[in-house]
């Protein structure tokens, strides 16, 4: 029995229990930081930092502030709110309260969210700001189990609270963040024990997290995670040469969802500090300023950076760009050959003239985008969604190593992780302690601790993809290696079969075209029943602008720029370099430009940047239908 798989056997019962190990342990270390904007409003953000102590403090006031609000084991409490540090320390709070956390994404419309308010159960209510809070107000009739509302924003409490008490609703509904604290520090004098108590009566099956799937189709379902979910992925998570102590995380996804919240786990397994921001719109100001040895994003991410470094690189001259795409080239080709010749020899042998190329590639432009990152960045770990393979060898020759990993909701987000010796295009090998199948149609099947317990309310639901005996079926198609590395090739539902008979993965073709398009956003590749397949692209409005700019459409809006004719010839010059290396099947055939990039205002996109293919067809299905107008469907 290996070192690893004792750990495994002997973890505590919940993510509690190793909160409070982590505190005693380390009590000064560094556990977060998080920015505080300067009062003046401008000039940039202050990072300040609290110690595991002081984290345990204000997360026992919060816990003890539910107890005493009368919050009982494994009853749900909401959050709905952005990525920031009140998130997490909300979050660690009511698990050690001994209840369950229930995640709300803070761009859910108030039905949706009363939705799962609703049918969570949720008694309790962590509302980031005004505009959180007015969607529980709106629908407060329809909400007779929620007892009480937590707001992070203090002013936003106090406001709201003070209207409702003028509306003649003066009944203590809504309080704020700090004064749920000052009640559970209140609490904690009386009963100074009773947070340690409820953690220690935790046990390993009881339920920890609700989480709403994203729904790519329907009403999102709730899974259920148990305590043993999250101490199971903290230990994993922990000892497969990933997370240091030393290291500095660098937070910003979205904590409704679940890859966001397995990061927590295994920082408090290994103890290192994370920096918490949510707001996107920062991502490239904090990088320079944090300096993160570690970040995990989506695949959309990487592929606005590639995007963005090649729009600038054409941007400053033809011999820039050109110095650009040669080192891209240089990049993958290192990239590709390093990572064979190890999967072959188990050495990584690189070539002398491409060892060359590549050093004065290093020189000219891998290290100013190493920079951008922050310059100390270890490894980035991708997932929710596949990476283009040609996008994931140019950031490793340049450096920048992207373990892509796999894993669904219902199985606690991580289930394979590319290690140390990643190759591109896997999503690696299975967490110690999983099981894994291939079943006889290619469907990728897991049976392990992190496995979810079912399908809140829905035991009918639940029996659809959880076998009696615990194995999951987690609905994609993939491929193990013969040495444990698994590719995924795409959702079992998704894939395409022409009326010639003949399969497509879409999502394969979609990420070879982001390989080979550096002004694609987002792009559907249609052809079920069709004889041909057909592509809805949008494009990446700040790299297309500046093209337009630079050849005569200075000033002109998006949607006018895509009509064009010289912007339908661009975009097909990329597709007709897609379908070269593509079967005949496979091919796009023909395509149109959509007006405006897809996104989750309009619903066709999850909150993850998962594409929601049956809204986007709903919606440009007369684009669809002139596709394929005048030919006859064999």
């Amino acid at each position: 029995m290996t070192d690893t798989q004792k750990l495994l056997d002997n973890r505590p019962p919940s993510l509690a229990t190793l909160f409070l190990q982590r505190v005693e342990e380390t009590p000064e270390k560094e556990a977060f930081r998080h920015p505080v904007p300067p009062a003046s409003g401008e000039g940039p953000d202050d990072w300040r930092a609290l110690s595991w102590r002081q984290a345990a403090d204000r997360v026992f006031a919060i816990a003890a502030g539910l107890i005493a609000s009368g919050v009982d084991p494994e009853e749900r409490v909401a959050l709905a709110s952005s990525t920031r540090l009140e998130w997490v320390l909300g979050d660690l709070g009511v698990l050690c309260a001994g209840a369950a956390t229930t995640t709300v994404y803070p761009s859910t419309n108030a039905d949706e969210t009363a939705f799962i308010l609703a049918d969570s159960g949720s008694r309790v209510l962590f509302a980031e700001d005004a505009g959180q809070l007015a969607k529980a107000r709106e629908k407060r009739a329809d909400l007779p189990e929620l007892r009480l509302v937590v707001v992070f924003d203090a002013v936003d409490a106090t406001e709201a609270d003070g209207a409702m008490a003028a509306e003649g609703d003066p009944d203590g509904w809504v309080i704020s963040l700090a004064e749920l604290e000052r009640r559970g520090r209140a609490y904690l004098e009386e009963h100074p024990d009773a947070v340690r108590e409820r953690v220690a009566d935790l046990r390993a099956d009881q339920l920890a997290t609700l989480i709403y799937t994203s729904g790519t189709t329907g009403r999102p379902k709730g899974v259920r995670l148990s305590h043993d979910a999250w101490s199971y992925m903290a230990v994993a998570l922990g000892n497969i040469n990933l997370l240091y102590p030393d290291d500095l995380q660098y937070l910003w996804l979205p904590l409704a969802h679940v890859f966001g919240k397995v990061l927590t786990a295994g920082q408090i397994y290994v103890g290192h500090s994370t920096a918490v921001d949510g707001r996107v719109d920062k991502i490239i100001e904090n990088l320079p300023v944090v300096r993160p040895t570690y970040m995990c994003a989506v695949p959309r991410i990487f592929e606005k950076v590639y995007n963005g470094v090649a729009a600038k690189a054409r941007e400053a001259g033809g011999a820039q760009y050109r110095v650009f795409r040669w080192a891209a080239g240089v990049a993958r080709e290192y990239a590709q050959v390093y990572q064979d010749n190890f999967r072959r020899t188990g050495v990584a042998q690189v070539p002398l003239g491409l060892r060359t190329k590549h050093a004065l590639a290093d020189k000219l432009v891998y290290a100013k985008l190493r920079e951008a990152f922050g310059g100390r960045l270890r490894a980035a770990v991708s997932g929710s969604a596949s990476l283009a393979p040609e996008i994931g060898y140019f950031f490793a020759g340049a450096g920048i190593h992207i373990l892509e990993g796999y894993g669904l909701t219902e199985t606690s987000a991580a289930s394979f992780l590319n290690p140390e010796n990643y190759r591109t295009g896997t999503v690696g090998k299975a967490l110690p302690g999983l099981e894994v199948r291939i079943a006889d149609d290619g469907e990728i099947l897991l049976r392990g601790p992190g496995v979810m317990q079912g399908y809140h309310g829905q035991p009918e639901r639940t029996a659809e993809v959880l076998e009696p005996d615990g194995w999951f079926h987690t609905g994609d198609i993939g491929e193990l290696s013969p040495d444990g590395y698994l590719r995924i090739t795409d959702r079992k539902k998704d894939l395409i079969k022409t009326s010639g008979g003949k399969y497509v993965a879409p999502a394969e073709v979609e990420g070879q075209f982001k390989a080979v398009c550096p002004f694609v956003s987002n792009i559907l590749v249609h052809g079920a029943d069709r004889n041909y397949c057909t592509a809805l692209i949008a494009l990446d409005e700040p790299a297309i602008l500046g093209w337009a700019a630079e050849h005569g459409m200075a000033g002109k809006p998006y949607a006018e720029v895509v009509a064009t004719k010289e912007v339908t010839e661009l975009i097909d010059g990329y597709v007709q370099r897609l379908n070269a290396g593509l079967q005949r099947w496979q091919t796009i055939k023909k395509f149109r430009l959509l007006p405006r990039d897809l996104d989750v205002e309009h619903g066709e996109l999850t909150p993850s940047l998962k594409l929601k293919r049956p809204v986007v067809e709903r919606e440009y299905q007369g684009l669809i239908d002139e596709m394929y107008a005048g030919t006859r469907e064999a």
